[in-house]
């Protein structure tokens, strides 16, 4: 019958004995308590390193990121490589994740374009695995653990006596790497000091169930929230000889499982897209792990146990435990993308089962942010790009309004009156909605000072464009009073308006490419046609002057002119406004 018992019992019967027994040797007691501490610290000290350096790499490569994240392409071989360089450029698979939750809740990407950079992300997270594995080689000679953890202390120094952001910056990312590896430094000897406890070591290979291990991983990397560290820890355990190497393959297997709360986390909140996301990131990590359970399984049952991944790896990469390992990790990852990738439009079908739209769902029409997302906030310097965009379209917004403004006070047709308050309802809730999230993403760390100078300008930006929805407000309002005094302007006025019209879409155009480009050559530009624009209007006063005197047009369509030309010339310091925020920047640059 004790034969029939699940190893599970006589695992945790043997820890109960094991601490017992650690009661009554102080020395034992002792050793184990210093090995926890120790691994404590370095957990800790290895979590601030992957922030310090996810932090610093964003803001350092935060222009190409802007530019790899804002492209969304049909190709799912891109959205894999988008997922993996973006990955690997900010060390965190938790962050690209979040933020493609943040695109696909903002109507950016697709479900489909969002699988596809998971998957790369998934590969790109398994660089950590490789440089950790890296840092652990060192014989007779000094170890590349203590040439890469002197990295530290070079990266300090400049990131606290540098005057240059980017130099700050490049001294945040050696700081990050280098106490990467004095965590590292520390889990080992944590490691080490467990390997010397007979009974530790006695317990740890007790422990052969795979789906336990798997259990055991995806677990300590939920509480943790960083895959990183627990593909860490196996390694250092396995270099160790605390435990075998396949013992350290299931572990990691089930890191990727534990990864997935962290998307988990972002999708409750959010859309029904959103928490579709996060559940295709979970399916795919679930399904790998047990596509490779399977297979291991039918290795060692057709070979007796003497074929397996361990001993597959363990061959190709003999007398290197680290790098045996870190290349399972690599391997597992990819053939897990290679395997699902073709599955990806079945998957999407998949998950759309498993959360559908609700029959009531929320009014389409109802104002929103487009781009930007509070998923965002993950990766500042991405979310600083989306939100230049989301201006963009309120500046879009704006101006439509504007137009749609002067053809009914041109023509008094009340058709596109309902377009235009949905517009201006909109630019309303954007002007809020999108400083708060302003004020939020402000907040953030990572951003680079060319980032914070811009974002202080935005609140005047967004400021300004929403005066241009209330001028276009007022331009409505004076059409409604010759609509009920059932007079219009002339033939000329009317022509004169269309002119206006042409040249302040002229000075939008060059504004925002000033605005886009950060273009001090159209922030020229646009000040001209500004000029122009007031040169114009005044010849506007006198000519109605003269059509009043000759009777052609009334007082008070005449003030209705007058006012409209004036509010029109605001709307055009607004613009060159919009353009001017530049020149903050362009100081920066120069």
């Amino acid at each position: 019958m004790e034969s029939l018992r699940p190893a599970v019992y006589d695992n945790w019967e043997f820890l109960i004995n094991f601490a017992a027994n650690l009661q009554k040797t102080d020395m034992g007691s002792t050793a184990a308590i210093t090995a926890i501490l120790t691994l404590l610290a370095g957990i800790g000290i290895f979590l601030v390193a992957c922030q310090m350096m996810s932090s610093n790499l964003e803001a350092a490569s935060s222009k190409k990121l802007k530019h790899l994240f804002a492209k969304a392409s049909k190709s799912k071989l891109l959205g894999v490589g988008i997922g993996t360089v973006g990955t690997a450029a900010i060390q965190s698979s938790g962050a690209t994740t979040v933020m493609t939750i943040g695109f696909v809740n903002a109507g950016i990407i697709s479900l489909q374009q969002a699988a596809t950079i998971i998957y790369g992300a998934n590969i790109g997270t398994t660089v950590t695995a490789q440089i950790v594995a890296l840092g652990m080689f060192g014989g007779a000679g000094i170890s590349t653990s203590v040439i890469f953890s002197s990295f530290a202390g070079l990266g300090a120094f400049l990131s606290l006596f540098s005057k240059k952001s980017n130099m700050k910056t490049l001294g945040g990312i050696l700081a990050g790497f280098g106490m990467l590896f004095v965590g590292l430094s520390l889990m080992s000897g944590s490691m080490k000091d467990f390997a010397a406890l007979e009974g530790v070591k006695t317990f740890l290979a007790s422990i052969g169930n795979p789906v336990l291990l798997v259990l055991i991983g995806a677990l300590f990397t939920a509480i943790i929230q960083s895959s990183s560290v627990m593909t860490s820890i196996a390694l250092a355990m396995v270099v160790s000889g605390l435990i075998s190497l396949d013992q350290g393959i299931f572990l990691t297997m089930g890191s990727n499982i534990g990864s997935c709360i962290v998307a988990i986390l972002a999708g409750i909140t959010s859309s029904k897209n959103a928490k579709r996301t996060a559940l295709i990131h979970l399916i795919f990590n679930c399904a790998g792990v047990v596509f490779f359970m399977l297979v291991n399984w039918i290795l060692s049952g057709l070979s007796h146990g003497s074929l397996g991944f361990g001993n597959i790896f363990n061959a190709a990469f003999p007398g290197a435990p680290q790098t045996q390992l870190a290349m399972f990790h690599t391997f597992f990852n990819l053939v897990t993308v290679l395997c699902m990738l073709p599955l990806t439009d079945l998957l999407v079908k998949i998950v759309i089962k498993m959360v559908p739209d609700v029959q009531q769902a929320e009014d389409p029409d109802a104002p929103r942010l487009h781009y930007v997302d509070n998923n965002m906030l993950k990766t500042p310097p991405v979310a600083v790009e989306q939100t230049k965009r989301e201006i963009v379209r309120m500046s879009e917004l704006a101006m439509a309004n504007f137009n749609r403004a002067l053809r009914i006070v041109s023509t008094l047709s009340f058709e596109e009156k309902a377009s235009f308050e949905k517009t201006e309802k909109e630019l309303n809730f954007i002007n809020r909605a999108l400083v708060d999230f302003v004020v939020k993403l402000s907040e953030q760390k990572g951003l680079s000072e060319h980032d914070h100078i811009y974002l202080a300008t935005t609140y005047r930006t967004i400021r300004d464009l929403e005066r241009i929805g209330d001028y276009a407000e007022n331009i409505l309002e004076y059409s409604e009073v010759l609509a009920e005094d059932g007079a219009g302007f002339s033939k000329k006025a009317i022509e004169e308006i269309a002119n206006l019209q042409g040249k302040v879409g002229e000075l939008y155009a060059f504004a925002m490419k000033a605005y886009e480009d950060e273009d001090l050559d159209a922030l020229n530009k646009a000040n001209e046609v500004e000029e122009e624009i007031d040169d114009i209007t005044k010849v506007m006063e006198d000519n109605h002057i003269t059509r009043l005197s000759e009777g052609i047009c009334t007082a008070k369509v005449g003030a209705q002119y007058l006012s409209l030309t004036s509010n029109t010339e605001r709307i055009a310091d607004h613009l060159v406004n919009v353009a001017k925020s530049i020149r903050s920047l362009s100081n920066l640059q120069s």
